[in-house]
């Protein structure tokens, strides 16, 4: 592809009024009032002053800002060129919104995690998430609905940032935890985020968290679907267990190598490793199974022993090894006990063992890195900078960012495309950022969009479906 016209034979005017950059606002904003957002905000959310009149409006503003593109205060600009006003009203000033975000508290972030929890649920009502029953799967994952929680870390520079401190990643930032949930026939939403100082222990508010994640996901899925909790090694503790385990929810998470594990990985019979299927693994037809130096085994276990007997709990020790590529080496030097030949992965887990036996659970816990997917797509979007100075406006901002990201996927599904399964980025560049002329004819609003665009079905389909809003899915 190549200029038709040199630079010196071309021209450029910014003067039409009626252009927009983003017509995909149109639906996507559609979904979001027929699913309840300004006026759920306006019923939870009680921030004093003028800066918080209106906030129906504001939090709408700031949540279109973000799928158009937005990722920080001054980019809310985007919604006031063009014809952005023909089509929208409501759309506030930058400098407006800034002031809203920084009169928030912790108890006002609190609500608007109540705001976007509820937004979730009538999101999944109109555009049926979660109404498909899971269905069996090669991964083992049939039955559960996988809730996974992790947190990460989000850069930011200067001394300004309250909360800013150098974590587990050596890097200055403010951390963020998130819960998701997911089926076999469902991609991740958000169920449930906090926003933390960026120098504490990964596992600090993880009960409250997860306590709130499995109702939520409760809610969602109906009390009678299995929800399996995902953690890693920081959440091995009491408080996020016993969470998701009073919530009905079977856990599986990674634990520490203490002397205890350690000790039950060298009572495992040699006889009991079983080869799976992993990293350069080789399908042997003749006999059926996996010719592979990964094996894994399971013992029963008690997590917490050393507790109280109420805080015990009974499971699975299910064990991966693999083999350490340091062995020759310890040999040499005279180390080939078993910790040196072998390089050991264990998790706890509570999943029924007739629905995910020995090897399905360890190929379902592997499946906790899906979350990392959730972290690179916003910071790839809203969460590429935390805009404010202020700790609990970027509070505010991050549960608004999780409101953005369900609504894009809710977005993506009602398409009925393989959009519904695609990241942020995919959805705006698709079915967002397409360029539209604003026209009137006969009191109506006509959209003029560009002719043979890509996906110009997909776009129509969430138009016209949003146009007659399907019935929301029974409670």
């Amino acid at each position: 592809m190549k200029l038709s016209h040199t630079l010196r034979a071309t021209s450029s005017v910014f003067d039409d009024p009626n252009l927009v950059s983003s017509a995909g606002l149109v639906p996507t904003l559609a979904l979001a009032e027929w699913a309840g957002l300004g006026e759920l905000t306006d019923e939870h959310l009680s921030v004093p002053s003028d800066k918080g009149a209106n906030a129906g409006l504001k939090v709408s503003s700031l949540v279109a800002g973000m799928i158009a593109g937005a990722d920080s205060i001054d980019d809310m600009a985007l919604l006031r060129h063009g014809g952005m006003g023909r089509i929208f009203t409501g759309g506030y000033a930058p400098s407006t919104l800034g002031s809203f975000l920084r009169s928030f508290t912790f108890g006002h972030v609190r609500q608007l995690d109540a705001v976007a929890s509820r937004f979730l649920l009538a999101l999944a009502g109109l555009a049926r998430l979660f109404t498909t029953p899971g269905e069996p799967t090669e991964r083992g994952e049939e039955g559960y609905a996988l809730l996974d929680v992790d947190d990460t870390l989000i850069e930011v520079h200067g001394y300004g940032k309250q909360g800013a401190g150098f974590g587990y990643t050596r890097v200055r930032g403010i951390n963020a935890l998130l819960a998701t949930l997911s089926t076999t026939s469902m991609a991740p939403v958000i169920v449930a985020q906090r926003l933390r100082k960026g120098a504490c222990n990964s596992s600090r508010g993880a009960k409250r968290l997860v306590g709130d994640a499995v109702k939520t996901a409760r809610r969602l899925l109906g009390a009678r679907r299995r929800v399996l909790v995902r953690m890693d090694s920081a959440y091995y503790g009491r408080g996020p267990v016993q969470a998701a385990l009073s919530g009905g929810a079977a856990v599986s998470v990674t634990v520490r190598m203490d002397n205890r594990i350690r000790a039950a990985i060298t009572s495992l019979g040699e006889e009991s490793w079983t080869p799976i299927e992993y990293t350069n693994a080789v399908f042997d037809e003749d006999t059926g199974a996996w010719i592979s130096r990964a094996e894994v085994t399971e013992i029963a276990f008690t997590a917490f022993a050393s507790q109280r007997n109420a805080d015990h709990v009974e499971g699975r020790l299910v064990v991966r090894r693999i083999p350490d590529l340091n062995a020759a080496k310890h040999r040499a030097a005279g180390q080939d006990t078993l910790f040196d030949t072998w390089r050991f992965h264990a998790f706890f887990t509570t999943a029924d063992p007739t629905l995910l036996g020995t090897i399905a659970a360890d190929k379902t816990h592997r499946g906790h890195a899906v979350i990392e997917q959730v972290h690179a797509d916003l910071k790839g979007s809203a969460l590429a900078h935390l805009p404010s100075g202020v700790f609990t406006a970027n509070a505010a901002w991050l549960v608004l960012a999780v409101i953005a990201f369900n609504l894009t996927r809710a977005a993506g599904v009602l398409t009925g495309t393989e959009l519904a399964r695609a990241t942020t980025a995919t959805v705006r560049r698709k079915l967002i950022h397409v360029p539209a002329r604003a026209a009137s004819r006969g009191r109506r609003l006509i959209l003029h969009l560009p002719h043979a665009w890509p996906w110009q079905n997909a776009w129509s389909d969430l138009f016209d479906r949003l146009a007659d809003p399907p019935p929301r899915a029974p409670s």
